[in-house]
């Protein structure tokens, strides 16, 4: 705690009034928790050589705004817990989208009016990213961050490892090699696709195969093709992964599943070129709900997890300081496309 406290001796500010000062900002900064103890009047005596009467006028101010609180024997301990208007977020995503503004509504709703947010978007690019953390992230109290990169991701836990763990927090994916206790609610990727498929099993059996839109260029973890694989392993499918929908030729007895929003289009398109009928000969089961795909083609199965819930549950960690992971729900709707 000794070195939250700030003292100039060339300053004009009375002494007493910099270390109230200190304490103060570190509580806003979120550097300085409820229920931490802070050092002895004799401590700060020792360490600044300052008298006994400024550390105890300094403390005397902090009782009185009730800051903090004396335990006889024990010393002073925090109780003073920031409101809404002295968090400052520093929230990264990595592009705009429909899904990312659900997040991003839902977050701010539940934080209230008082929070300041600081929004960034990278567009997926892991240079931008760094600068963005190195320029742009200092005098905040907590981050907020999503993580998915087309390439230079193995660097991001570096940069990210430098941010203060219990203002940290994780969104969408977990991020190999960030070490520490902070918060994180994140998609189970693999897990939730493979449980996904096997809740549609029973619609997927009238496809011969299951074709996966995945770019060879793209930020979508690798997982999913894993949760993928295995299901189709499991229970007989033949698989097809398809970089470029654009070369693409619709076959029967095939059902598609795609993670990109043009992909889809394209997908759509193609199919209605042909003589097929989309849940007979061919099926669509794309990623991540939105108002339109419960119209195109009279409904689009879609599978999704909650982004509003993933918005109001990072929120929820903050105001409770919070350094616990929790993974985001994952459902399946079933439209007419399958």
């Amino acid at each position: 705690m000794l070195s939250h406290i700030k003292i100039n001796d060339f300053s004009n500010t009375p002494k007493y009034q910099q270390i109230y000062n200190s304490v103060v900002e570190g509580i806003e900064s979120r550097d300085i928790l409820p229920g931490n103890k802070l050092p002895s009047i004799h401590e700060i005596v020792a360490e600044f050589d300052v008298s006994k009467g400024t550390v105890e006028r300094a403390y005397e101010l902090l009782k009185e705004k009730e800051i903090i609180g004396g335990v006889k024997g024990k010393g002073f301990y925090i109780n003073y817990t920031p409101t809404g208007k002295n968090l400052k977020i520093f929230l990264l995503f990595n592009k705009l989208s429909t899904h990312k503004k659900i997040i991003y509504d839902s977050f701010v709703e539940t934080l209230g009016p008082d929070v300041a947010i600081d929004l960034f978007i990278y567009n997926n690019d892991f240079r931008v990213f760094r600068d963005l953390i190195l320029k742009q992230a200092h005098n905040h109290t907590h981050y907020v961050i999503i993580g998915h990169f087309f390439d230079g991701d193995e660097k991001a836990d570096e940069l990210i490892n430098s941010l203060p763990k219990h203002k940290l927090v994780i969104l969408d994916k977990l991020l190999e090699g960030v070490t520490g206790s902070y918060a994180a609610v994140f998609q189970n990727f693999e897990k939730d696709l493979y449980q996904a498929l096997t809740e549609a099993l029973p619609l997927l059996r009238k496809y011969a195969t299951l074709s996966i839109l995945f770019p060879s260029y793209s930020y979508h973890p690798k997982a999913i093709l894993n949760g993928f694989y295995k299901f189709c392993y499991e229970h007989g499918f033949q698989t097809r992964v398809i970089q470029d929908i654009q070369n693409e030729s619709i076959e029967p007895q095939q059902a598609y599943i795609n993670l990109m929003e043009e992909d889809l289009v394209e997908l759509i398109k193609k199919i209605k070129k042909t003589s097929y009928t989309v849940g007979k000969e061919v099926g669509i089961l794309s990623y991540n709900d939105t108002a339109i795909k419960e119209i195109l083609l009279d409904g689009i199965t879609v599978m999704s997890t909650d982004f509003a819930q993933m918005g109001r549950t990072a929120a929820q960690q903050i105001l409770n300081g919070s350094v616990e992971h929790i993974e985001n729900p994952f459902q399946l709707i079933v439209r007419h496309s399958l």
